[in-house]
């Protein structure tokens, strides 16, 4: 999906199962031509025939930020991991760069957090729709789990993964690394801006803490732990815009 025209042209890549619904708040008062996609596997796009892998997300960001000249890289979640495996080995290849809530760096996941990915599959392939909607908003900051937004989204989200090819990323993913090591970061000279959030057992704040830390050029942002899609969109978006617009 692209929206806005003319340069600069920045690619959005989501999160593991996410949608370009759930991606396209971060570009909105972003200027220029904004590319919006789903990783394979993902969505309506086919199933790579390969094990999922972090080179193979960097691979498929690249090939889609160079068939549309994108100069600028906005990463969630797992896009941020594919974004941070692209620059170890293409370092200049965006002029500014984004991470949001990045998962995973030179680290394995924790046994928890592949335990749930393990059990979110489990559920997938069993279309256990109210499952799901529980672990989705198991996932959310405590402080608005009792929302009646959340549970909605968390039940949309859910019947829209139940019984897809998304199982297979969930656990193909799991226990990966984005890079093999975190000092390669150090080649990285364009802005980047790194944000997480309190209370995200799913993002954790030291991933982005060490992430920040090891970008020649990079500011971190870290919201309270009420969520920044949920109690602070506006200021999240004017965050993500301002930095790439200035």
């Amino acid at each position: 999906m692209v929206t806005g025209s003319g340069p600069p042209t920045t690619v959005f890549a989501p999160g593991l199962a996410g949608s370009i619904a759930e991606t396209r708040p971060l570009g909105s008062g972003v200027h220029g031509t904004r590319v919006f996609f789903h990783f394979r596997g993902h969505g309506p796009s086919a199933v790579p025939p390969s094990p999922l892998s972090y080179a193979a997300l960097a691979a498929g960001l690249l090939g889609i930020a160079d068939h549309v000249g994108a100069t600028r890289a906005v990463g969630v979640s797992l896009g941020a991991g594919a974004l941070t495996h692209l620059i170890t080995d293409a370092p200049h290849r965006f002029s500014k760069v984004v991470f949001f809530l990045p998962s995973v760096l030179d680290q394995p996941r924790g046994d928890a957090a592949r335990a749930r990915l393990a059990e979110m599959a489990a559920l997938v392939d069993a279309r256990d729709v109210q499952g799901l909607a529980a672990i989705l908003v198991a996932e959310q900051p405590a402080g608005v789990r009792g929302r009646p937004e959340v549970r909605v989204w968390a039940e949309d989200r859910a019947r829209t993964l139940a019984g897809t090819a998304i199982s297979s990323a969930l656990r193909e993913i799991s226990a990966q690394v984005a890079i093999a090591d975190v000092g390669a970061l150090a080649a990285v000279s364009a802005p980047a801006l790194v944000i997480a959030q309190h209370g995200d057992d799913v993002h954790p704040v030291q991933i982005a803490e060490r992430l920040a830390g090891a970008l020649g050029n990079a500011r971190l942002r870290v919201f309270d732990a009420d969520g920044a899609l949920w109690t602070h969109r506006r200021e999240l978006r004017a965050l993500v815009a301002g930095f790439l617009n200035d």
